[in-house]
């Protein structure tokens, strides 16, 4: 099996890449974690992954350091470099790809919930064969509001639409969590106790934490090895036409 250089972002000490060590290690792809917000991005790669973190993807001012991020994920998508984009990494990938992102208009999106396979999220490659509705972990308060223009828009959700999308043949966003454990939602309603009071009553227990993540792991981590085949070149990206982005 040829080894696949996974780029991992981590762009907060409270988001971690989870789960997503593990199964990336087990679909043979080597694991190359950077910090973005205290090292500089050097490392040589074959597929990015961006992970989350509490700060905006407007934030600029007050971390310079996400302008950078900006320009590698846009990068992916004029390369071609398969990238998976996860919430504030999709919202990053948007924005850094002409899209819009704001305040959530509905209130902060915290705890366990459902995303809708779109049409189109029937013949995409990594989302062809999830079911109709996974199960996911949401914990953010800006949503994308706008997709970029040419943007295919794969999941969504009932609060805010643009769950998952792709730009692109393979530059993957998703606005919620597969790569959390249960202590790391548990930390996080600690941290953030006024965005975990939004949750659901029971959402945030452990049972429910631990049942939650037992059903993600069996439809996610499938997902995640069919991204390292995507970047292995197993597996042929979505076909797509022609189109100019606006990357900033």
């Amino acid at each position: 099996m040829t080894p696949v250089r996974v780029l991992v972002l981590q762009l907060d000490d409270l988001d971690p890449p989870g789960t997503l060590v593990d199964w990336l290690v087990d679909a043979g792809a080597d694991v190359l974690l950077v910090h973005p917000h205290r090292e500089p991005i050097t490392a040589d790669y074959d597929a990015v992954i961006c992970l989350g973190g509490p700060m905006g993807a407007n934030d600029v001012i007050e971390h310079p350091w996400l302008i950078d991020v900006r320009k590698l994920l846009a990068s992916c998508v004029t390369h071609k470099t398969p990238l998976l984009a996860i919430c504030l990494g999709a919202q990053l990938l948007a924005v850094a790809t002409g899209g819009v992102v704001e305040v959530g208009d509905s209130g902060p999106e915290v705890g366990s919930g459902l995303i809708a396979k779109r049409d189109l999220g029937w013949t995409d490659p990594l989302f062809a064969d999830l079911p109709l509705m996974p199960d996911v972990v949401q914990f953010h308060h800006d949503a994308v509001t706008r997709l970029p223009v040419g943007a295919v828009l794969l999941a969504s959700a009932t609060r805010y639409p643009n769950q998952a999308f792709r730009v692109g043949p393979v530059g993957y966003g998703v606005q919620f969590h597969i790569e959390t454990t249960p202590d790391m939602v548990g930390a996080w309603a600690r941290e953030w106790p006024a965005s975990a009071a939004h949750a659901r009553p029971g959402d945030l227990e452990p049972d429910r934490l631990a049942e939650v993540h037992a059903d993600i792991a069996e439809t996610w981590r499938p997902f995640v090895e069919r991204f390292v085949r995507l970047a292995r070149g197993e597996l042929a990206p979505a076909e797509t036409a022609p189109s100019t982005l606006p990357l900033v």
